[in-house]
Order: structure tokens, then sequence, then C-alpha cells
């Protein structure tokens, strides 16, 4: 009973923080610009098919929670993945998990932004990652769940291109790969006035 009671409690905490900032609710398609140091990137989110990733988005947008991170996972012609950690390769903090919606018609088509997440389908919280390729390996099928997309780039795929060719390599710290070996910032995300 105190386990539901504190899942409840943290349930509300979060609806309310979310309902403190103004993500254009009544906006089907809301804008954001992404302002990189390598160029500026727009894209138009689909809330009539991602209702919840794109509300989850548009929150940390709107907080402030992706300025200042880094694009960490880079791979020609497959995806650029960001919106989780600081150039000090510091995780910036999480909202909770939301609910995979990767059955919504959309594909992991070039061009597209999609959200990153663990093995569990219900993992994604705010790393994103647009796709470089037609990934259509990374949608639903009957026998497993595939990864949301909510949006597609309208503007800067010349800068996600370039980005998608910076040098990478294995990063020792964080035991990863693919990490570009000069760093690729984002410096201010958005929401445009509608």
């Amino acid at each position: 009973m105190l386990k539901w009671l504190a899942t409840c409690l943290l349930l509300l905490t979060s609806l309310s923080t979310n309902a403190a900032v103004d993500i254009q609710k009544d906006t089907l398609y809301p804008q954001v610009e992404l302002d990189t140091s390598m160029g500026k990137i727009v894209v138009e989110l689909d809330r009539t098919r991602s209702p919840l990733t794109v509300d989850n988005f548009l929150t940390y947008v709107v907080k402030g929670e992706y300025d200042n991170t880094i694009f960490h996972r880079v791979i020609s012609e497959f995806v650029v993945q960001g919106g989780g950690l600081t150039a000090k390769l510091e995780e910036r903090p999480s909202l909770a998990p939301i609910v995979n919606e990767s059955g919504n018609g959309l594909s992991n088509l070039l061009g597209t932004i999609a959200m990153a997440r663990d093995n569990d389908p219900h993992s994604a919280t705010r790393q994103f990652y647009f796709n470089l390729g037609d990934n259509k390996k990374l949608d639903p099928s009957k026998r497993r769940w595939g990864y949301t997309v909510f949006g597609e780039v309208t503007q800067g795929m010349d800068v996600l291109e370039a980005i998608s060719l910076v040098p990478t390599e294995h990063n020792h710290t964080l035991n990863w790969p693919d990490f570009p070996v000069k760093t690729v910032m984002l410096k201010k995300a958005t929401l445009l006035a509608r």
C-alpha cells in the first residue's frame, strides 16, 4: 500500500510539474529550433500521433533541460543521438519514463526524430535521436516494441548530415562507442511561437 501511495504521489508531482510549463497543448504540430555548435535544426513534432512523447520532449525544451547538452552518439547514415549529457559527461536528471508510442504509424525514416530508450520498451525519458537513414528495423513489429518517432526535421538536414560525419572514438570514461572526438553541443532548444 505504501509503495502504491508513493507511486501516486510521484505521478501527481510529475503531472503538476509538467502543467507548470507552457508546452502549447493546443498546437497539434509544434516546432522546436535546436541551436547546435554546427548550426540550427528545426523539427516539427506530431502531437496527433505521439501526444505523450511530444509533451514529454516539450517539457524538457521549455524548462531549458536540453540547453548545453551534447550529442554523444554519432553513427554516419544511422543516427545522431543526444539530450542526456553535459560537456563534462555528467548525466542530466530525467522525468519519469513514458509509455512507448511506437505503434503510431510513424516510421524511423531519414530525417525523423525519435526517442532513445533502454531494453525496456517503456524506458524513454529525455534522450532523443535523429534518423540519418531509413531505419525501419527500429520500427515495431508483431513480436517487439519499436522506438517512438514523434516528428521530422523541416530545416537543417545539412547540419545533421555534417554532425553525422564528425570523427568518433570509444569513450573510455563512459565505455561508449561512437562518441564524437570533438564536442558537438546542443546550445539551446526553443519552442517556436505559433
